[in-house]
């Protein structure tokens, strides 16, 4: 079972809160921009009690359950990290706003594109965990910031390999896939699920979101072509889980019109 050597790499490979050095935090070297970075990320990980739920819904598959449950544990942990450093110094986020990230979500147009979703979710979160970390000054913030994306990437490959079972058991969801990747790179800015399904809630107006984490990102942290990096990276994942030359929007569309007319 899959699940159960993702366990055994969990448990060698863990990091804890109660390991963090909170009392180190350099409050001085602290800036605006790193507590909005941090709300942010407790926003974009508060969502994974709904993903989990969500899962759990869609997927009679015990060995996905299973990882699920290793999944959540996780990005429970990071959204307590983030939350845990702005407590050390003297920020919070609204409990309202986070309260609101437990509206569930409906099940995707398919399971794998449900799968492939979780895929972009994590390599998107893992790419500016990592280019936050070497931007921010505060020692600690950077460290949580570092462990979370090294999270985020194991988070990814696991999915892929879910995604990639999945779909060689049912081939006919490969359109799903194809129109998934298509909605999140085919635009010149940073898509990410919580923001496609969470931005409208009441709660969160006034409030900082993952959409704010990816603004901030875009326009002070990233360098030139980093979004197309990023995109890039999704596309090459999806090009090993697909099998298809997928490496350019107009590809992507082609591969897709394709697999409908199939």
């Amino acid at each position: 079972m899959h699940s159960f050597d993702v366990f055994h790499h969990y448990e060698r490979k863990h990091w804890r809160l109660a390991d963090v050095p909170w009392h180190e935090v350099r409050k001085d070297l602290v800036r605006p921009e790193y507590v909005t970075m941090a709300k942010s990320a407790v926003m974009g990980e508060a969502n994974s009690i709904a993903a989990q739920h969500g899962f759990l819904n869609e997927f009679d598959d015990y060995d996905f359950s299973a990882f699920v449950a290793i999944w959540g544990y996780e990005e429970l942990q990071h959204h307590f990290a983030f939350r845990a450093w702005l407590n050390a110094v003297g920020a919070e986020v609204k409990p309202a706003a986070v309260e609101a990230m437990r509206a569930p979500y409906d099940p995707g147009t398919t399971p794998c594109a449900t799968l492939a979703t979780n895929i972009i979710s994590e390599l998107t979160v893992n790419h500016i965990y990592r280019a936050v970390a070497a931007w921010v000054q505060e020692p600690v913030l950077r460290a949580v910031m570092s462990s979370a994306s090294l999270d985020e990437a194991g988070h990814a490959r696991e999915f892929l390999h879910f995604a990639r079972r999945r779909l060689q058991a049912h081939p006919e969801e490969l359109p799903s896939v194809l129109e998934t990747l298509h909605v999140y790179t085919g635009e010149q800015r940073i898509k990410h699920p919580v923001g496609v399904f969470k931005s409208e809630l009441v709660a969160l107006r006034d409030h900082e979101t993952i959409d704010t984490a990816f603004e901030m990102f875009l326009g002070q942290v990233a360098t030139t072509g980093e979004l197309e990096k990023l995109q890039d990276n999704v596309r090459r994942v999806f090009a090993s889980l697909t099998g298809m030359d997928v490496s350019s929007n107009a590809r992507v569309r082609r591969r897709l019109a394709e697999a409908l007319a199939a």
